[in-house]
């Protein structure tokens, strides 16, 4: 069964907006999971723009699921997971202005570059997963870094699937059949909904695990969260 887990990168967006603690995103972690979500993800970034590095270092005893930290590799970055060590750490090629992650890493290229930093956080007891665009040579450069998992990429999925679905899934077999030929954990993410998500995890469902934030925050304005969830739970195990 694929998992849920929660982004709520937006929920602090929200609360940044005004200042002060409304909404509460820890309190919006915890029912989360209270509601069924199986994860919750955050994405800490250098201009602290959503989530903070406060907000992280209280969601390590809040987040009784996985807690999944996304992000650069960067000291500060690696300094901070090392200090939560959550379940899982996803590493993220971001630029530190980027308004949101949109292409993976290129794991041929920086290969050397993600051998230590994969190996500090295995050694630390942490899950990691590389964040690619659906390429299998993505995907079989990621596994030679010793990585866990590979997160794809699925905004292209979710830009082609309203006009071809067929297409849209068929451009990221190749990179899903080649992380199961190579045993790597497989997770998806980005733009992932209601209208998309149940055909791409039936195409693929080795899927472990898909991270969902901006469309899941955004029906929760018209459903409610518990509602919300629900009914992405409904979509991945129907």
């Amino acid at each position: 069964m694929t998992r849920l887990s929660v982004n709520i990168n937006k929920v602090a967006t929200l609360r940044n907006a005004r200042g002060g603690n409304l909404p509460d995103v820890e309190r919006f972690a915890a029912d989360c999971e209270r509601f069924g979500a199986e994860g919750i993800t955050v994405h800490p970034r250098p201009d602290e723009r959503h989530i903070t590095r406060h907000d992280v270092l209280l969601l390590k005893d809040i987040v009784s699921t996985e807690f999944n930290i996304e992000g650069n590799p960067r000291s500060e970055f690696v300094s901070l997971v090392l200090q939560v060590r959550p379940a899982q750490v996803t590493l993220v090629p971001d630029a530190h202005d980027q308004i949101t992650s949109n292409h993976g890493w290129d794991t041929r290229t920086h290969c050397d570059y993600l051998i230590p930093v994969v190996r500090q956080f295995k050694e630390a007891g942490i899950r990691v997963s590389i964040f690619v665009d659906p390429d299998p040579v993505m995907v079989e450069y990621a596994e030679k870094t010793g990585a866990d998992r590979v997160e794809l990429y699925t905004g292209p999925y979710a830009e082609l699937y309203d006009h071809d679905p067929e297409k849209a899934i068929e451009m990221y077999r190749p990179a899903a059949q080649m992380a199961q030929h190579l045993s790597l954990g497989l997770n998806a993410g980005h733009d992932l909904n209601l209208r998309n998500l149940r055909p791409f995890v039936q195409a693929f469902p080795w899927i472990a695990e898909v991270s969902i934030g901006h469309a899941l925050i955004s029906d929760a304005l018209y459903f409610g969260i518990e509602d919300t969830i629900r009914r992405y739970k409904e979509e991945l195990n129907s």
